[in-house]
């Protein structure tokens, strides 16, 4: 995670999110498949999540991904390039930043994605009904379902289920992204 990651916020959010399921921290860790000395110190704010470990934990708690490391919302807000809460993943060249979510009555959240050339991002699937929208910004991409990936350039888009495996790997260095996430 990038050290603009909002580490309070997600420490907060889970401790929250927790709660409001009645699952205890043991039984949290089980079904996110972590350990539970991770989701310890997630939630006292000394973990550095990666984006597969707040995945797991977003479908475990059955919450958009968004409501885990959100900062609190303004009327107006503005993002530059290189500011937002990052998350970085464990095995590849792949940073998300969120740039904004959707209010609890709505399911949308909107990121910028970054991804150097090297190891693919693979996810596993996201919580059921989950569509994923993207739209290349710089350089060139993989993406999509794992058995049915299109090369995509800047300005293409494409839309395919989120509630699948589903890879993006960077074809150039310096690729740039635009996701939406949608929750039906």
């Amino acid at each position: 995670m990038s050290d603009s990651a909002p580490i309070a916020a997600i420490a907060a959010s889970l401790v929250r999110e927790r709660r409001r399921t009645g699952l205890s921290l043991a039984e949290v860790a089980r079904r996110a498949g972590i350990a539970k000395s991770t989701l310890s110190q997630l939630e006292s704010g000394t973990g550095n999540p990666s984006v597969e470990t707040l995945w797991a934990l977003s479908v475990t708690l059955n919450v958009p991904f968004a409501r885990l490391v959100e900062p609190p919302r303004q009327e107006v807000r503005l993002v530059r390039r290189g500011e937002g809460p990052s998350i970085a993943a464990e095995s590849s060249d792949y940073t998300a930043t969120l740039l904004s979510s959707c209010p609890p009555t709505a399911r949308r959240d909107l990121y910028l994605l970054a991804a150097e050339v090297g190891t693919p991002r693979l996810s596993d699937p996201h919580m059921h009904g989950v569509i994923e929208h993207v739209v290349v910004s710089s350089g060139r991409a993989v993406c999509g379902p794992v058995n049915a990936t299109e090369e995509l350039g800047p300005g293409d888009y494409l839309s395919y289920p989120g509630d699948v495996p589903h890879v993006f790997e960077a074809l150039e260095n310096g690729t740039t992204a635009v996701m939406v996430t949608e929750q039906y």
